[in-house]
């Protein structure tokens, strides 16, 4: 009784890392989608339970069939409820593995979100994130711990390095892939080949912080739960609190030397790849080898971090492919290098032996487990793209997923407004056409032409242009084509005569006056005032309330502070 009292209380651990890949998300990522991704990771949770409980366990854990690769289904849960809950004369209910093994395939399917986040269709993410927890999760965990094949081999896995986090690694890995980037993550030239990438920094460091925390502290129920004797048990303790840490001090001096300033959101990420590194050996591995398994992370994830998105162009906003697929692959094989005789587990490594059997079958889990994961993903993602769809459109991705999926204005009402970030990003390939819009010419006069005159000497005008988040982008890349390279972008609240659109919070009718525009002004002298307003004109209209508005002022002079230059050639930009 006791010992399946902890067991359960480490899987409550667990179940309460699902706030902890929330807030990391969350933070990561910008706050026009904190909604949506608070949404999808609770759905991970609550959907994977309904599949779970239908078809998932019994794949995983039910009787063993076809040589080893899936538990033959039942329906014990609903039909024989009372001998599932019953306590057995030896281990633990059928009810507490249930209980135990739900939690962990739900943090399979939550490890995807990071990755596909803030351009993913919430419907789509439903589907996927139950065909992970139905199919893909329970038959590749069967192989390793409900008796299959990989299981018979001697293949060691103790809390899932491989069966949970470098499947879920591959699945987002798989799924960014075919998703694509975010708008404007990267900037293409006329032939298609990347000559740009812009970083897109997450809102909220502190959330991401607390939620590393949250995780790390779940981690000694998702490492622990499993443990049958005191020994064992703070054995676990020790490698699950050594590796993390010298992965996270790893990653600080690495960046420090390589960068000039230790990376905050790269040791956040460092700490977690040091906890999935020690996953599969936590109990097979002593003080030693989880201080190397620690030192390798803190370096892996950050070049495949790097990599991934300097070299690969592959958009992971969260870092949840180096994070767990290449630390998930790095911590199983580790197992064949590190493992000690000292340790609880009792196995021998290559390193203490000379002998590369256990390598060998970890090897094999490994290349096996990795090729069904992937396969099963493409798969699905494949068939969802050219069906039901996976991509939110670009109106929708720019405006934020809490307003275009969840008709959420903000996930922060009335304390701060889901603002972007600009960081003089340039779409792929020209301008975005707005939603709803009809001919610009039907609001520019029949015989218009762009001004072809130089302005009058020294005469200056500032333009000040009020338009939705969403269009920024593409005035941005207009104005640029027009020869404007310089222009202030603020974040500002309003509204016109109509008051706003309605807003809906849990059903009710939200009172809103006030919505989250930007301004975005400009001084110009010799782009003609005329030519700037005909080209924010056509980017911006649609025919719809809100927009926007241009207003055009006399500027008296322009005076740059650095150099003192005054007049037209303070408004050059000389370098």
């Amino acid at each position: 009784m006791t010992i399946e009292f902890w067991f359960l209380i480490g899987a409550a651990l667990v179940f309460w890392m699902q706030a902890g890949f929330a807030m990391v998300e969350t933070g990561f990522t910008r706050a026009k989608n904190a909604g949506n991704i608070i949404m999808k990771n609770l759905m991970d949770f609550c959907i994977g339970t309904v599949v779970f409980s239908l078809l998932g366990y019994t794949l995983m854990m039910g009787e063993d069939a076809l040589f080893g690769l899936i538990g033959l289904p039942n329906l014990d849960l609903f039909i024989h409820f009372s001998d599932f809950i019953a306590a057995p004369q030896e281990g633990f209910t059928d009810a507490s593995y249930f209980v135990f093994n739900l939690v962990f395939c739900a943090t399979t399917a939550t490890i995807v979100s990071g990755a596909m986040a803030e351009r993913t269709k919430f419907s789509s993410y439903c589907v996927y994130s139950g065909i992970i927890s139905l199919l893909v999760y329970p038959i590749e965990a069967h192989w390793i711990w409900g008796g299959g094949w990989l299981s018979q081999m001697g293949f060691h896995d103790y809390a899932g390095s491989c069966a949970i986090h470098m499947v879920g690694g591959i699945a987002a890995l798989v799924g960014a892939v075919i998703l694509g980037p975010r708008t404007g993550k990267y900037v293409k030239d006329a032939s298609g080949k990347v000559v740009k990438v812009n970083a897109i920094p997450g809102h909220s460091i502190p959330l991401g912080a607390l939620g590393v925390f949250i995780l790390w502290l779940g981690w000694y129920g998702f490492n622990g739960a499993a443990a049958t004797t005191a020994t064992e048990l703070s054995a676990i303790f020790l490698t699950t609190t050594i590796a993390p840490s010298v992965a996270t001090c790893t990653t600080m001096v690495y960046t420090w030397v390589k960068n000039g300033k230790p990376d905050v959101s790269m040791c956040l990420n460092a700490s977690l790849a040091g906890l999935v590194g020690i996953t599969a050996g936590c109990d097979a591995l002593d003080a030693v080898g989880a201080a190397i398994v620690g030192i390798v992370s803190g370096i892996l994830v950050v070049v495949v971090v790097e990599a991934l998105d300097l070299k690969l162009h592959i958009d992971d906003p969260v870092g949840a492919v180096g994070v767990h697929m290449a630390n998930g692959i790095w911590g199983t094989l580790a197992v064949g290098l590190l493992a000690a005789p000292s340790a609880p587990a009792g196995l021998s490594g290559l390193l203490y032996t000379g002998s590369a059997s256990l390598l060998g079958i970890q090897l094999l889990g490994v290349a096996s487990v990795s090729a069904y994961a992937a396969a099963a993903m493409v798969l699905t993602f494949q068939i969802m793209k050219k069906t039901v769809g996976l991509r939110a459109s670009m109106e929708e991705e720019l405006r934020g997923l809490d307003a275009s999926e969840h008709g959420l204005p903000s996930a922060y009402a009335d304390f701060a407004p889901a603002v972007d970030s600009y960081s003089g990003f340039a779409l792929e390939g020209g301008l975005i056409p707005a939603a709803g819009a009809t001919s610009p010419a039907e609001i520019l006069p029949a015989d218009w032409a762009p001004a072809s005159e130089s302005p009058a000497e020294g005469k200056f005008t500032k333009i000040d242009i009020v338009c939705k988040e969403e269009r920024l982008y593409a005035l941005k890349e207009a104005m640029s084509k027009l020869g404007i390279t310089g222009m202030t972008v603020s974040h500002v609240m309003g509204c016109g005569v109509q008051k706003g659109k309605p807003e809906y919070y849990r059903g009710v009718a939200v009172e809103t006056s006030l919505l989250p525009k930007v301004q975005v002004s400009i001084v110009v002298s010799a782009v003609p005032v005329q030519d700037v307003i005909a080209t924010a004109k056509k980017v911006l209209y649609t025919g719809h309330i809100g927009d926007g508005k241009i207003f055009i002022y006399n500027v008296e002079n322009v005076v740059k502070v650095r150099t003192g230059e005054e007049g037209f050639a303070a408004l050059q930009d000389k370098g």
